[in-house]
């Protein structure tokens, strides 16, 4: 199942883990080094909205995430943002946070906004090339391609 919110950010393209209520995509435009888009796969537009299983599974998805993001960039902070103003699917957009810019492929990602909000606007468009690396090394420490 896809809704309009998943296709919106590139699925199946920027694919990195599937689960049953939930996809974890790379975020085209990388807020920061390591941002994602997880979007729940039903049609919901309210988080309350969401079948009880889907809120179960984020106790296995969450720290998953975590535990791959701080591996693959080493964060300070993490943000969530559950934003829903453009994007009408139950979605959450997460931040991984630092001071000090992260690289990857030769391109520096800084996180303009530290130490305030995100700064969603300073956002770093990815060329496919680009966006399917980095997918394929996320999905990668997620131990989706062994």
């Amino acid at each position: 199942m896809t809704n309009e919110t998943m296709r919106k950010f590139g699925f199946p393209e920027t694919l990195v883990r599937e689960f049953e209520n939930w996809v974890v995509l790379v975020r085209p435009a990388q807020v920061t080094l390591g941002s994602l888009v997880l979007c729940a796969k039903s049609d919901a537009t309210g988080f309350g909205a969401l079948e009880p299983a889907a809120f179960s599974e984020l106790g296995e998805i969450v720290p998953a995430i975590e535990r791959v993001l701080k591996s693959f960039c080493d964060y300070e902070r993490i943000n969530y943002l559950m934003l829903m103003m453009v994007d009408p699917n139950v979605h959450f957009h997460i931040i991984p946070r630092y001071s000090d810019p992260r690289t990857f492929n030769d391109m520096a990602f800084p996180d303009t906004g530290w130490p305030g909000p995100p700064d969603l606007k300073a956002a770093i468009a990815l060329d496919s090339t680009a966006l399917s690396q980095l997918r394929y090394v996320l999905a990668d420490y997620l131990g989706v391609n062994s």
